[in-house]
C-alpha cells in the first residue's frame, strides 16, 4: 500500500507542478493561453489538430500529461527496488531523474510524436532540465522515498 501512495503523490505532484510551470512559463514568455499548451500536449497525438479542438484537446492532452507524470513515477518507484541509490541519495537520485526525464521526452520522445521542435535555443533548453529537475524528478524521488520501507 505505501508504495501506491509513493507513486500516487509523486505522480500528482510532479504532474500538477510541471503543467504549472509550462503554463507559467508559456504565459510569461509569449502569453500562451493555459488552453493551447495543454493542446500542445495532445498534439503529440494528435497533430495540429489539436489546436482546433477546444476544451476536448486540451482535457485530452492534461489526460496523456497525468498519465505521463505516473508512469515516470512507476517508473522511478520500480527502479528504486533494485537501484539502492535512489532512495539513499533521493536528492541527488531526483536531480539525476529529472534529467533524464527531460532527455528522455525531448530527444526520444517528441521526435516521435507529431510535435514539431522549435529552432533550438539555450534558454528553452535549460529552463526545461530545471524545470523537470525541479517539478518532477525531485517531488517522484521525495515521495517514493517517504513512502518506501
Amino acid at each position: 500500500m505505501n508504495s501506491r501512495l509513493g507513486i500516487l503523490f509523486g505522480g500528482l505532484t510532479a504532474g500538477v507542478m510541471d503543467i504549472t510551470a509550462a503554463i507559467l512559463t508559456w504565459k510569461i514568455k509569449a502569453s500562451v493561453p493555459p488552453i493551447r499548451v495543454l493542446q500542445s500536449v495532445a498534439s503529440g497525438w494528435m497533430g495540429k489538430d489539436a489546436f482546433a479542438g477546444g476544451t476536448k484537446t486540451a482535457v485530452l492532452g492534461l489526460g496523456f500529461h497525468f498519465l505521463i507524470a505516473f508512469t515516470g513515477a512507476t517508473i522511478f518507484y520500480l527502479a528504486s527496488r533494485k537501484i539502492g541509490f535512489l532512495l539513499g541519495s533521493a536528492w541527488a537520485a531526483g536531480v539525476l531523474y529529472g534529467v533524464l526525464v527531460y532527455g528522455f521526452m525531448y530527444w526520444v520522445v517528441m521526435p516521435l510524436s507529431n510535435v514539431k521542435r522549435g529552432a533550438f535555443s539555450w534558454e528553452v533548453e535549460i529552463t526545461a532540465v530545471i524545470t523537470h529537475i525541479v517539478c518532477v524528478g525531485l517531488p517522484i524521488a521525495l515521495w517514493v522515498k517517504k513512502f518506501s520501507r
